[in-house]
């Protein structure tokens, strides 16, 4: 007797034999992601919102509240993804992001319970341990439902859960820290997510991998990859290496701002934390949104010509935000600066579209999870642990000159690697031709 061939794993890790997605469902899927990265980077930034109150507290400085939202989220959050993406890229990918859901979302909630820093600091690991499960995964899911055409703004879309979920932490954080108490916040974010968690888990499936990488011909079965294997296709890419450092470097800024500036409008601005609330919440929602969905359009648009546009576009991008944020923080009028701050804040995310679309490229579609991993481990690991503690550090250095006023000019400091992120990615628009993978 012929033994029936086990169908069980290949339909969990996605194979050729899968019927390709309807419209619908494809776009369910991406919806479904889109609100679990919502909860992704409600958790991560609702520190920012919540740093006051909890300084106040548990008496904290600048520098340990830098090294509490950076250091100890980063470290494992990025180093861990590259082990999980290997595994992601040998089993199912919906279920590694299901259960990473629920650990981030449970040691969120922790965070309310936490009486001391290193409380406090050890939760925020956990809540890193859990997100490193969550974006290179899903990154390679939103590959396998999309043509290549589509990628860009299907990645775009999906990148909306930074400025949504990060404008919802801000928003209803500080409402509920300054209505009822920090802690709560915590608990009530944290429970939200442990919700989701199963429904994604029933409701997702992996697709294909690859499958819609060909029009019309047969895609080959290809072994899952082994990390050294991905590591050298990848070690000669002269373009990934320069994207993904030009990507850190934007990011030091932009996440170090993004979570320092809350603390900058009621010191320097004088705010109340319910009118930091609003404030920010509408800068980071309106402008993420805007400079997210503009840069997957114009990638997709100028990207089908010329390849050499995936880097171009955030290098552009960034010598305009750089101005726009030196002058936002030294207006005196919040009608002034509203229009300000969203100006570079829609720059500051036009590189997601077009960058994590090129990462995807420079693999084969078997080793797009691994690469993402890799790419994220530089951006994080320098993007968040060096950032947030980088204007905290530098806020207290300067605090004995400055006073209160300190934190503005730690952030006059930090948009000077805003020109370090432009010239890498001038220098990958050289390469990136050479080393894309069709």
């Amino acid at each position: 007797m012929t033994k029936a061939p086990d169908v069980s794993l290949s339909l969990e890790v996605g194979t050729m034999n899968q019927p390709a997605p309807s419209r619908a469902y494809r776009y369910y899927v991406l919806g479904i992601l889109v609100i679990v990265y919502t909860m992704n980077f409600l958790d991560r930034q609702i520190l920012g919102i919540l740093a006051g109150p909890i300084k106040a507290e548990l008496h904290l400085t600048d520098g340990q509240l830098g090294l509490m939202g950076g250091l100890a989220f980063a470290v494992l959050y990025s180093t861990l993804g590259i082990p999980i993406a290997w595994l992601a890229d040998r089993s199912s990918r919906r279920r590694i992001i299901a259960y990473a859901l629920g650990v981030w979302s449970a040691f969120t909630a922790v965070c309310g319970l936490a009486t001391n820093f290193w409380q406090l600091f050890l939760a925020r690991v956990g809540v890193g341990i859990g997100e490193a499960g969550g974006v290179a995964p899903s990154y390679s899911l939103i590959g396998d439902y999309f043509p290549k055409e589509q990628r860009a703004r299907a990645l775009s879309v999906y990148s909306l859960g930074i400025p949504i979920g990060s404008g919802c932490g801000i928003l209803f954080g500080g409402l509920i820290a300054a209505h009822i108490n920090w802690r709560y916040a915590f608990l009530i974010v944290g429970s939200a997510g442990l919700l989701l968690a199963p429904l994604l888990r029933a409701t997702v499936k992996d697709p294909a991998r690859g499958g819609l990488d060909a029009t019309g011909k047969p895609v080959a079965k290809v072994a899952p990859p082994a990390f050294l294997d991905v590591f050298r296709v990848v070690v000669r890419k002269r373009t990934f290496w320069l994207m993904a450092f030009g990507a850190a470097a934007s990011s030091i800024c932009g996440y170090g701002i993004a979570f320092w500036l809350p603390q900058f409008f009621t010191r320097s601005m004088h705010l109340t934390l319910t009118d930091t609330s609003w404030f920010y919440g509408a800068i980071t929602f309106f402008g993420g949104c805007f400079g997210i969905v503009g840069g997957g359009v114009v990638a997709d648009k100028f990207g089908a010509r010329n390849r050499s546009a995936y880097p171009l576009i955030p290098a552009i991008a960034f010598m305009i935000a750089m101005p726009c944020f030196f002058l936002a923080v030294n207006s005196s009028s919040l009608y002034f600066a509203f229009p300000l701050f969203l100006i570079p804040t829609a720059l500051n995310l036009m590189w997601l579209g077009p960058i994590l679309t090129a990462v995807q490229h420079l693999v084969p579609a078997h080793m797009r999870t691994t690469a993402s991993a890799m790419f994220l481990l530089i951006n994080n690991l320098l993007g968040i642990a060096v950032g947030y503690y980088y204007f905290g550090a530098v806020s207290d250095a300067l605090r004995p000159t400055y006073g209160d006023e300190s934190l503005r000019y730690a952030i006059y400091t930090g948009l000077g690697f805003y020109v370090v992120s432009s010239i890498l990615f001038v220098f990958a628009s050289k390469s990136i031709k050479k080393d894309w993978v069709d």
